[in-house]
């Protein structure tokens, strides 16, 4: 599959890419299907098992309620959190579900949605099986799909998921083929991204839709700053971002007053995406906020800094996203969050480097070192939210990509550890590292932090 930087970075609703974008996603295609498979008109139940980390964490991170927004036929990119909470009232109140919001069938949400917590599907850890059956409770169509991470889905028979598109030019797995691509043929990593870009959408087409992205990151921002009160669970944890802002914009300018605006920005989007709103998926909803941060300091810090400079960041960003989802995982239920805020902290260090102009070597570099420090890093929610230590790890992955840059900006790109050989220990962290510390609140702070 030709991978496209427009797959890496999506727009959805929170908390979580893997668990919330990917079910719902899901879901909507599994209507798609009955209505292909002429079995639309003629279902009068559906069933959803969601087994291995999407059962453990399922509730917290909304898994339940995105199946049934997917089968009511919403879409993550468009839906806002107060059209998806309509529905999921008028689900719970009626007991009816209207799938691909036309054919209504009769539908329990407790006991339609089943949570498998000691079961697992063969093939990830996040596996869901969806059952139609008709009025004498036959079974019509079934299917099973996987939530890779990201928002990528693959249903079961499936070698690989996204979206079936001609190959691009220079096709590469990884970093020492980007580089040497690179070379051979005169470009920076940006200028080859967009020209993979450009074989399927015109260049304004490619400029605009990343422009459209950049502006829902700056939109979730300040909708983060102007929001107050609490973040939904049993957590009860209350909003930080509004109260920061309002005292930097008070304050006088200090020496390290910048990563108090870093952390403002990162805890903005997270406690957004938190709140299930809309956030860009970069590479997920859980560390969806490090590159908003990171390009917000590229714009208000560095001078010089233009729309062209936020078109090299993401390409360049989008670029060191695919080499992770090629040679390990964006999923932090297969890697830990090392594959969620190590991935996006990773991206945000290499995009930065472009948007300064470094050369294709201290991108590579820079990227390295993103990672190189996040390895191990566990993904422990407490209560099974995306909250802590989710909200402040984004805030400490910005500040971490943004240190990591001007490491690389200061040499000549050599340095002892290749980005493939940091990937390749990443993966083999991963595979290493317990199921307890993967996304199933099973381990770490989940099971030491008291939910209330």
């Amino acid at each position: 599959m030709s991978l496209s930087v427009l797959d890496i970075f999506k727009i959805g609703i929170g908390p979580s890419s893997s668990h919330t974008v990917g079910p719902m996603n899901a879901a909507r295609r599994f209507v798609e299907e009955l209505a292909s498979h002429d079995c639309l008109k003629r279902t009068h139940g559906v069933d959803v098992g969601l087994y291995g980390s999407l059962a453990l964490t399922g509730v917290g991170h909304a898994t339940d309620r995105a199946v049934v927004l997917g089968l009511a036929g919403l879409r993550p990119e468009s839906v806002n959190a107060d059209e998806a909470e309509a529905v999921i009232r008028q689900v719970n109140e009626s007991h009816r579900l209207a799938l691909g919001g036309s054919h209504e069938i009769d539908f329990d949400r407790a006991s339609r949605v089943r949570l498998h917590k000691r079961e697992t599907l063969p093939r990830h850890t996040n596996g869901m099986r969806f059952t139609a059956s008709d009025a004498e409770g036959s079974e019509l169509h079934s299917a099973e799909y996987y939530s890779l991470g990201g928002g990528f889905i693959v249903r079961g028979d499936e070698q690989q998921g996204g979206t079936p598109r001609p190959a691009a030019p220079y096709e590469f797995e990884t970093a020492r083929e980007l580089l040497e691509l690179c070379r051979e043929h005169g470009l920076e990593i940006h200028e080859l991204m967009a020209e993979r870009e450009h074989a399927w959408e015109r260049p304004e087409t490619v400029r605009a839709r990343l422009l459209e992205l950049w502006q829902v990151m700056q939109d979730c921002v300040q909708r983060g700053f102007r929001a107050q009160g609490l973040l939904p669970g049993v957590l009860k944890v209350r909003r930080r971002a509004p109260k920061l802002h309002r005292q930097l914009q008070t304050q006088q300018d200090g020496p390290l007053q910048v990563f108090d605006w870093v952390d403002a920005w990162a805890l903005a989007v997270n406690e957004e995406n938190a709140a299930g709103g809309r956030v860009v998926t970069a590479p997920t909803n859980g560390a969806a906020g490090i590159i908003p941060a990171v390009l917000h300091y590229y714009c208000r810090f560095e001078q010089g800094a233009d729309d062209d400079g936020v078109i090299r960041f993401l390409l360049t960003a989008g670029a060191i996203a695919m080499l992770y989802k090629k040679r390990a995982s964006l999923s932090g239920a297969e890697m830990g969050c090392q594959g969620e805020v190590g991935v996006a902290c990773s991206m945000a260090a290499a995009g930065l480097v472009s948007a300064l102009h470094g050369s294709n070597a201290q991108i590579e570099n820079a990227a390295e070192i993103g990672m190189e420090h996040n390895l191990g890093l566990t993904c422990d929610p407490v209560a099974g939210l995306v909250q802590i230590p989710c909200i402040e790890r984004n805030a400490m992955g910005s500040v971490k990509a943004i240190n990591a840059a001007r490491l690389a900006l200061r040499g000549d790109g050599t340095h002892k550890v290749s980005l493939d050989q940091v990937i390749r220990t990443m993966r083999q962290t991963g595979r290493d590292m317990s199921t307890i510390y993967k996304e199933t609140s099973e381990g770490g702070l989940a099971v030491n932090v008291p939910e209330c």
